[in-house]
């Protein structure tokens, strides 16, 4: 492998380094979405045993409403439903706030695709850059003293051109496919936040979810 590092040359660098931090990206978003993570055993039952809890008893402690925020990344979606109701505000002022939790939700889910998705649009292009940098030392050469080229230089030039080439490709498919796949995930994440949060919700404010 280090071998096939040295003849593809320095343009190589950059696609290695790139390789490491799309590897990196893929696999903290994969641990990061999973359902279990974002709804940990138990969290909904809390969410809607608060929801009893205050509709009977009309009032629950800010601690709990803190501790249910704490559990998951998804719960603060739940938890802030829970304060506006705690704190009587009516259903306009209550989506309100939910809609400003639900942008900070979605972008933690959406934390480091863009990265992804840009490694995967730059890699062939570095890759092709190797080509030309490949192509450059051919034709140089070519190009020596008195007309004779060098085997050696040449043979170096194509390699750098080819491993580059197959370089920049091998790194930009599986960034794109796993980008394409970690979107879709976070994608079902988000809309089974806003399930679950627009159940709690209409359990919360049952006559303004039916007007």
């Amino acid at each position: 492998m280090y071998s096939i590092l040295l003849s593809a040359g320095w343009p190589i660098w950059p696609l290695l380094i790139l390789s490491i931090i799309g590897l990196a990206i893929v696999i903290e978003r994969t641990w990061y979405l999973r359902q279990v993570h974002i709804f940990p055993t138990g969290t909904l039952e809390t969410a809607f045993s608060l929801c009893n809890q205050l509709l009977g008893q009309k009032s629950i402690a800010n601690e709990q409403i803190t501790q249910l925020t704490q559990l998951s990344p998804a719960s603060p979606l739940l938890a802030c439903a829970l304060r506006e109701k705690s704190a009587d505000n009516n259903a306009q002022s209550a989506l309100e706030e939910l809609q400003a939790v639900a942008q900070s939700t979605w972008l933690k889910f959406d934390r480091y695709l863009g990265v992804l998705a840009t490694i995967a649009t730059i890699a062939p292009l570095l890759g092709l850059f190797g080509t030309v940098v490949g192509m450059i030392e051919i034709f140089g050469s070519q190009g020596a003293v008195n007309g004779a080229g060098s085997p050696q230089q040449l043979a170096h030039g194509i390699s750098v051109a080819l491993y580059n080439t197959a370089f920049g490709l091998l790194i930009a498919i599986p960034a794109l496919a796993s980008w394409r796949a970690l979107r879709a995930i976070a994608n079902q994440r988000q809309r089974e936040c806003e399930e679950f949060t627009r159940q709690l919700f209409k359990k919360l404010y049952p006559t303004e979810s039916n007007s």
